[in-house]
């Protein structure tokens, strides 16, 4: 039975309070903003103590394995330490990719040596991770990848170019979908694991219309990866790629922390810093108070049930198809938000550079740009709405029909 909260461990809760209290520097209080940021930050001074302390309590992946270096809390415990953090402004410092989709896939799939050698740094937040997945002629349809795998004895030698990789200038490795059999299509791909310091690994950052670069262009040459690094079965990396997409999405949705990734109560504020408000207190501009109710609505409907798919998520051991649902209302609902936020701020949301517009503003029309890449991220909407057609709903793939 999925775990909805009745339960709350008083003991625990007084442990996580008094251990918060004691080791989390308030200098760091509700700077969210850190953890948020695509680049490496600095790691110096309470940030490291505090990332430090972190990673020796296993807190920052709270229900792995304490065999690992995670917290091996139960769900329970883990939602009572999330409540604590939010209540004296802490918040997790150990993130990425390590822990939102390669950590979770290999603990499912990986070797017992392999789980020792990658999982306790992901655990302290010691290396950073990418993801090998799309390339410029396999997007949508991901299976149609190219990039090859030569069996070579001890080790493959890995040729070809993957492209939208998330923070690949700052990794250390990749997770990456390779081709072994060119003879068949989704059996014919393994998962491997690439030491982005290996000769012939080159990346090249992609500029955004936002004016940041978290992609890159990623090319392998004659790229050697020793046999270990191989997960599972040769020719089976398309069950484990889809599974970790699960975990992608999860998280992308908000749903690996059971929080969404907006919060309608700044946009309100914005609104009416920026709108003024009437003699009773509402919101000057009705039109825009009217369709702020609705966001707030759907936000608050949103929250109610990714708590519920997170849950039961635990309950049944992983995600589900039902994070392609959430991926996609998170989506729409983010995009709504930022785009809200801008036209609150009316002209001065479209501030690009320069001291007339303050940091608020200048950041909104970035992450209103920035925003548009939420519906391509972790498989496209459209892509989402097919695996919701067929795995949830059941209904027929409209390719294998005649017309």
């Amino acid at each position: 039975m999925a775990d909805f909260g009745a339960q709350d461990n008083a003991a625990f809760r007084a442990e996580a309070r008094a251990w918060l209290e004691a080791n989390f520097p308030p200098s760091l209080k509700n700077r969210h903003d850190i953890a948020a940021s695509e680049a490496p930050v600095p790691v110096e001074g309470d940030y490291a103590i505090w990332k430090t302390r972190m990673g020796e309590k296993g807190w920052g992946v709270p229900t792995w394995p304490a065999a690992y270096g995670g917290g091996g809390l139960s769900a329970t415990d883990a939602r009572t330490l999330r409540e604590e953090m939010a209540r004296i402004g802490a918040w997790n410092p150990i993130g990425g990719m390590g822990v939102m989709m390669f950590g979770p896939t290999l603990l499912e799939y990986g070797t017992e040596e392999q789980k020792q050698r990658h999982i306790p740094p992901i655990v302290r937040g010691e290396l950073r991770w990418c993801q090998g997945y799309s390339e410029p002629g396999a997007g949508s349809d991901l299976a149609s990848l190219q990039t090859r795998a030569e069996d070579k004895g001890d080790h493959f030698l890995v040729n070809g170019q993957k492209i939208w990789t998330s923070g690949a200038q700052y990794a250390d490795w990749c997770f990456c979908l390779v081709r072994t059999d060119a003879s068949r299509k989704h059996e014919g791909i393994s998962f491997v694991l690439i030491d982005m310091r290996t000769p012939g690994v080159e990346t090249r950052p992609i500029l955004l219309i936002s004016g940041s670069s978290p992609f890159c262009e990623t090319f392998f040459t004659d790229v050697k990866v020793p046999k270990a690094n191989l997960v599972g079965p040769l020719n089976g990396g398309w069950t484990i790629g889809k599974r970790l997409l699960q975990h992608e999405r999860n998280s992308l949705s908000g749903g690996g922390d059971g929080r969404p990734r907006f919060d309608t109560g700044h946009l309100r504020d914005v609104a009416r810093r920026y709108f003024g408000q009437e003699e009773d207190g509402r919101l000057a501009d009705p039109d825009f108070r009217a369709r702020l109710t609705r966001h707030d609505m759907d936000a608050l409907a949103y929250a109610l049930t990714l708590r519920r798919v997170a849950l039961e998520a635990k309950s049944a051991n992983g995600p589900s198809a039902a994070t392609s649902i959430m991926k996609n209302a998170n989506s729409r609902i983010m995009t709504d938000h930022c785009e809200m936020m801008v036209e609150a701020m009316g002209l001065a949301g479209a501030g690009w550079s320069g001291e007339d517009f303050t940091e608020e503003e200048r950041e909104a029309g970035r992450l209103y740009l920035r925003i548009k890449s939420s519906t391509i991220a972790g498989g496209s909407s459209e892509v989402q709405n097919n695996i919701i057609s067929k795995r949830i709903l059941g209904l027929p793939d409209p390719s294998s029909h005649t017309y």
